[in-house]
């Protein structure tokens, strides 16, 4: 291998026509547990334990026919090769020139040459909200025992291995789960004890980083270890130990939780801060992981754009993601930060667990009481003023030092630098500040304004929004002295009505003579639980599928459930960078689909633990059909509808916006019936895409022609139905199984607009293990252009509850003859 310094040079992924070695282990499993692979019995086969089966010697094999197949298609050439994929995929990536790619995608040997493309990174209390204490854990023995034996895979910015929340050192010792093979990668960031029984295992992978000239080993740690922060943040979330306090700016916001706390943690690092990533190390990390033997995986992770190709569906990291499907792994992703438009979601992959964010009941919030007795509203985690004394209000303009002007540093109002002002006028006093689009950016921070205020000796700080920073949610943000920060521009103005109309100016120097504005702040470090929760965050990105060229492809719910994501308290990475406000802390609270994720991912966890024989898509099911569709007041969840004043931008949540409805943890532990899916019902929906045969051999070396390939959307077993086409009727028929006891079922339902359906049958019985097929027709009343919803309900006479959430566009086209 020689190094390709040529301008034209980028990495390629090659797939060749060989199918990889998961393939064949997946069948060696099924043999040794006494019974051939058959799709028919998916929730009964035993989920492969993986051990040592792909043997050393396979792999080097392997890698060896991927250099001698480069080496003859190239001849003499320069090139890199970065990885050998052989476990889920086998390929290899590579750095090369345009022409040798063509050269490549020419042989017979390979079947798929794709360009890399990049990706991006898309707790206190949400154990509690779930109600996981009594609950899920309690089912599995408490939280002494939540997740044991478990190994939750995450493919993220790494992992701060010092952190309590993955010491194994936390409770009763426990071993490291048998079927677990991953290694821990040692380096000078990441030394020898970084690992325990808790992190398993941890990796990074940067090659394709590394050819671009863009990895810094130094800021971006060439090793596991998290220079971000993202990562340790999510893997704490699904995993991490329990009663954990959490210490911030010196105030104690309660014990932190994983949902699986007694779960593995093993980490395979592919993103990083300063860059995201790139699809050629994540499929790296994914490889490893399926490899390693890992139960789960979670992806906190998008595309920062849509893969090419005649489908959604044919990519690098989705293709990878089947095949660990197919070898019995758990696949969680992150819905994405995208919202809240419609069509904004990037992945819609039947096989991958897509999870939207959705805020929950804790609300962290204070005020400030104004002399002229108005309360204005705020956030910011940040102690109050003495008791019930009062304290003058200086603006940062107005406390300027001789030598410093508005003119010279026009930012000088967000108060970053302590040297700019008086401290003489300062102290003792509430200073205000700034809060610009800067902050946003992050080239401002409320920590270095802090400071600069505790420098000065002010009693406490005040911001204001800037007028050209449109409204939108603040994350609460730790402040070690009394502060405030009002988020909304209306009550901005009415603190700088209130200041300005209460300054004394001498009428001929102009100067201030007096600053008769006084003040208090309200803490904010006690939290309220009455907020109407979950509701589904502007940000979560919505479905349905925007660029698939044929209706039926769409015909996949996504997402396919709300987590908690919106204000998360999770372990913090020393070393991350990601967030200014929390830098050197050991706790953080976070935004986004990236947090929502791994909370599925532990709660699959705690299923796998109680289920070890489901397949991905039993895990899948037991989640999505016992979800609510309610917020805690007993109303429909709500969904907001902008990024400007979102609260007051909201509506009805759609199965487009929510999926099934918001986890339930505890009833995902009882789900009464299941609908499975498997790898030949995966492969039969990709074969009836319109052209997609070729790219289906090319992906899994398997042909068409070995599967019914006029299984579509609608067709596959999924917790749901949507069809993007109702064209005057149609029959969709779903097959469950029944894992409790003996149950009658009685059905019933509400039908969208503009359709009218009938289910068969519409009582049933059904033993243990039994299974029985649901026939629902579906008739257009009405033509629409627009998606309308319903619902249909099992329900048992034991207690369970199956939710099935319908999505529907009526097109009715007539026949017309002379």
């Amino acid at each position: 291998m020689e190094y390709n310094d040529s301008d034209d040079a980028n990495v390629y992924i090659v797939a060749l026509r060989q199918v990889p070695s998961s393939h064949y282990d997946s069948e060696l499993r099924s043999v040794g547990n006494g019974f051939k692979y058959d799709d028919s019995r998916r929730t009964q086969f035993q989920k492969p334990r993986f051990g040592n089966i792909t043997k050393k010697d396979k792999r080097y094999d392997i890698s060896g026919v991927h250099d001698s197949l480069l080496k003859k298609v190239l001849k003499g050439e320069k090139y890199l090769k970065l990885y050998s994929y052989h476990y889920l995929i086998n390929g290899f990536a590579v750095l090369v020139t345009q022409d040798q790619a063509k050269k490549l995608s020419r042989s017979s040997e390979v079947s798929n040459v794709i360009l890399d493309f990049s990706v991006r990174t898309a707790t206190t209390h949400t154990p509690q909200f779930l109600g996981l204490p009594q609950g899920a854990w309690s089912q599995e023995g408490g939280f002494e025992t939540a997740g044991e034996g478990v190994v939750i895979g995450f493919v993220d910015t790494g992992i701060d291995p010092t952190h309590p929340s993955f010491s194994d050192k936390h409770g009763h010792p426990y071993p490291v789960p048998a079927h677990y093979s991953g290694i821990c990668e040692v380096t000078r960031d990441f030394p020898s004890d970084s690992c325990n029984r808790k992190l398993v295992g941890a990796r990074h992978f940067a090659a394709s980083a590394i050819t671009r000239g863009i990895f810094n080993s130094t800021q971006d740690y060439a090793s596991p270890l998290d220079g971000d922060g993202h990562g340790t943040h999510t893997a704490s979330v699904a995993a991490g130990n329990h009663g954990i306090p959490v210490i911030v700016a010196g105030n104690h916001f309660g014990n932190a939780s994983g949902m699986a706390p007694r779960s593995h943690i093993a980490v395979y690092k592919a993103l990083y801060k300063r860059f995201g990533g790139f699809a050629a190390d994540v499929v790296a990390a994914i490889d490893q992981a399926a490899q390693d033997g890992v139960d789960i995986i979670s992806l906190s992770i998008t595309p920062n754009r849509r893969p090419p190709g005649i489908a959604t569906f044919f990519n690098p990291i989705d293709m990878a993601l089947l095949s660990a499907v197919r070898a019995g792994i758990f696949v969680v992703q992150a819905a994405g930060n995208t919202g809240p438009s419609p069509m904004s979601m990037s992945s819609f992959s039947p096989w991958i667990f897509t999870v939207g964010a959705a805020s929950h009941d804790r609300t962290y919030s204070n005020s400030i009481f104004l002399g002229s007795n108005v309360t204005v509203p705020g956030v910011g985690l940040a102690p109050g003023t003495d008791g019930n004394k009062i304290y003058k209000l200086i603006h940062a303009h107005h406390a300027l030092n001789n030598d410093t002007t508005v003119a010279d540093d026009m930012y000088v109002g967000e108060c970053q630098d302590a040297s700019k002002f008086n401290k003489d006028l300062v102290q003792g006093n509430l200073l205000i500040c700034s809060y610009s689009i800067r902050f946003v950016l992050g080239t401002s921070t409320i920590k270095q304004a802090s400071e600069t205020a505790k420098n000065l000796s002010a009693a406490g700080v005040v911001f204001y929004m800037d007028p050209f920073v449109i409204q939108y949610q603040l994350n609460p943000v730790p402040m070690n002295m009394p502060g405030i920060i009002i988020a909304s521009t209306n009550d901005s103005k009415i603190l700088m009505q209130y200041y300005n109309s209460s300054l004394e100016i001498d009428a001929v120097t102009k100067r201030i003579v007096k600053f008769g504005a006084v003040a208090s702040i309200c803490g904010g470090l006690k939290a309220n639980y009455k907020n109407a929760a979950p509701k589904v965050m502007y940000y979560s990105a919505r479905g349905p599928d925007p660029e698939d060229s044929l209706p039926h492809q769409a015909d996949i719910l996504k997402p396919n459930l709300l987590a908690p994501g919106n204000s998360i308290w999770a372990a913090w990475s020393y070393h991350g960078t990601d967030s200014a406000e929390f830098q050197g802390e050991n706790f953080a609270i976070m935004s986004g689909t990236s947090m929502a994720a791994p909370h599925v991912a532990g709660l699959a966890a705690l299923i796998r633990q109680k289920f070890p024989n489901f397949s991905p898509a039993a895990v899948g099911s037991a989640l999505s059909t016992t979800t609510s569709s309610y917020d805690r007041n007993g109303g429909p969840i709500m969904a907001q509808r902008s990024y400007a004043s979102p609260d007051l931008n909201q509506s009805p949540a759609t199965p487009f916006d929510m999926g099934s409805g918001f986890v339930n943890a505890t009833a995902a532990l009882n789900p009464g019936l299941i609908f499975d899916t498997g790898y030949d019902d995966y492969m039969s929906f990709l074969c009836a895409i319109n052209g997609s045969a070729p790219v289906v051999l090319n992906y899994t070396g398997q042909n068409c022609l070995l599967y019914n390939s006029t299984v579509n959307g609608p067709d596959l077993n999924l917790p749901s139905i949507t069809l993007s086409n109702l064209n005057q009727s149609r029959v969709v028929q779903r097959t469950i199984q029944n894992i409790a006891g003996n149950e009658t079922y009685s059905v019933g339902w509400s039908a969208p607009y503009g359709v009218s359906i009938k289910v068969s049958p519409t009582h049933f019985s059904i033993a243990n293990g039994d299974r029985q097929v649901l026939s629902v027709f579906f008739n257009a009343t009405i033509n629409s252009s627009v998606a309308s919803f319903g619902r249909i309900g099992l329900f048992g006479n034991q207690g369970h509850v199956v939710n099935i959430p319908l999505s529907v566009i009526a097109k009715i086209s007539y026949n017309i003859t002379s």
